[in-house]
């Protein structure tokens, strides 16, 4: 456990000061586990996520297809005519978009989505990309948080403990858009200088046709019907008993044979820097999970709130939010579960409750794992490893030669998860701790 621990603080030490790339800082660690014995290889690989790889590199292939089309370029134009070039209205309604379709939709998929469409009018409107599209990926886990479906660590939530779609509408969406327009006021307040239109490009862009955009429109309406398809295949994937990642490839292979384009050339495009980044990544933190690490840290905060109820919320929001900036929010929603299932009926005996599961579900278990919700889909936006979609952003900035450094991510996403999860800390004790 120790190897392992120190293996990982000193890759994302690499990771964090960027002397090297974070792809072989996280291979090489991955490849440390297993020659100092931490966990075996093939135990390892078992921790590999398959699902977002797949979701991953299918939707690359995707909007790879899509831009060959000109629909990205026909996009911006048509936003940036709609809003006039006005620099905050643009940014806003990206960002409110960008929060609304990730409580419905994969973040990853979202941020693969509407990056491409982002970087192309803000180089047309003269806005800074780079902090943009650091937005983007923050709102990203945001709206994600708001719904069952949005984030990973609900869906586990929500399958291991029997809550319902309607369940997190009601406890997590309120609270999800008051910190939605808490920090989309703040960036107004502080971006809105940074954010005014080149008043030159305004004027051309006033001049140009977006129709003229579109480079092949045969192309264009046989990926938009395959893409449907796709998107209609995420929206019902738990009905059809299907994984996102599997549409996700399937819909690629469909969409490159029905829009007849070379897929090796398709495939050229994926960035597989991204891909062994998180190979690496989930091999080093399962190597931590097969040594109960995760287990001992939530048994430790657990043990810090002595019995106490509404401090054992807050330290399961606080302390899942933090170890979500620095870790993946998946293993450690696994292992706090069955930690918070465990100490269900101890705060049930203290508050006089009887064996009833549906009193004990409501009154003790909900309010427990509401905070965990909470904190590991918020905390993934302190640092730029944090979350998929965070790690997904550098690298469409990386491929359009901007420069998003570990550093810039940390500047905007550390103080507005901070933010967002002290407003989370007000609400959870306004519901459900102060009728206590």
């Amino acid at each position: 456990m120790i190897a392992g621990i120190v293996i990982f603080v000193l890759a994302y030490i690499a990771i964090a000061s960027e002397k090297i790339d974070k792809t072989i800082a996280a291979m090489l660690g991955a490849g440390l586990m297993v020659v100092f014995k931490v966990a075996g290889f093939n135990d390892m690989l078992g921790k590999v996520d398959l699902n977002v790889l797949g979701l991953l590199v299918g939707m690359m292939i995707i909007v790879n297809i899509m831009a060959t089309t000109g629909v990205f370029e026909y996009l911006a134009v048509q936003i940036a005519r709609q809003t006039k070039g006005n620099g905050v209205l643009v940014t806003v309604e990206f960002l409110l978009a960008t929060a609304i379709v990730s409580a419905f939709m994969d973040n990853v998929t979202t941020v693969i989505l509407m990056a491409p469409v982002t970087i192309l009018i803000t180089q047309l409107l003269g806005l800074p990309t780079v902090p943009i599209l650091i937005l983007e990926a923050i709102f990203s886990n945001i709206g994600g948080t708001a719904t069952l479906i949005g984030d990973p660590p609900n869906i586990l939530i929500g399958a291991s403990c029997g809550l319902s779609f309607n369940d997190f509408l009601i406890n997590l969406t309120p609270i999800i858009v008051v910190i939605t327009l808490a920090i989309l006021g703040i960036v107004v307040v502080f971006m809105g200088k940074r954010l005014r239109s080149n008043p030159e490009a305004v004027a051309q862009v006033q001049l140009t046709e977006p129709r003229l955009a579109i480079l092949d429109a045969g192309r264009l309406k046989g990926s938009l019907i395959v893409f449907a398809f796709v998107l209609l295949g995420f929206f019902t994937s738990r009905l059809i008993h299907l994984e996102p990642g599997l549409i996700a490839i399937c819909g690629a292979f469909i969409m490159a044979l029905v829009c007849r384009v070379e897929l090796a050339h398709m495939l050229e495009k994926v960035e597989w820097n991204t891909i062994l980044f998180f190979c690496g990544l989930f091999m080093m933190v399962g190597a931590l999970e097969i040594n109960g690490v995760f287990t001992m840290l939530g048994h430790g905060m657990v043990e810090l709130t002595k019995g106490n109820f509404a401090l054992t919320m807050m330290v399961i929001l606080w302390g899942a939010a933090i170890l979500s900036a620095v870790i993946d929010n998946i293993p450690l929603v696994i292992s706090m579960i069955p930690l918070i299932n465990s100490i269900v009926p101890v705060f049930a005996r203290q508050m006089g409750i009887e064996a009833d599961t549906e009193a004990i579900r409501a009154q003790i278990s909900e309010p427990l794992f509401w905070s965990l919700a909470l904190g590991a889909c918020l905390g993934g936006n302190g640092t730029l490893i944090g979350a998929s979609a965070n790690v997904v952003i550098s690298q469409i900035a990386r491929k359009n030669r901007y420069k998003l450094t570990f550093k810039d991510f940390t500047c905007y996403g550390a103080p507005l998860m901070l933010i967002s999860t002290f407003l989370s800390m007000i609400y959870l004790y306004l519901r459900y701790i102060h009728k206590w």
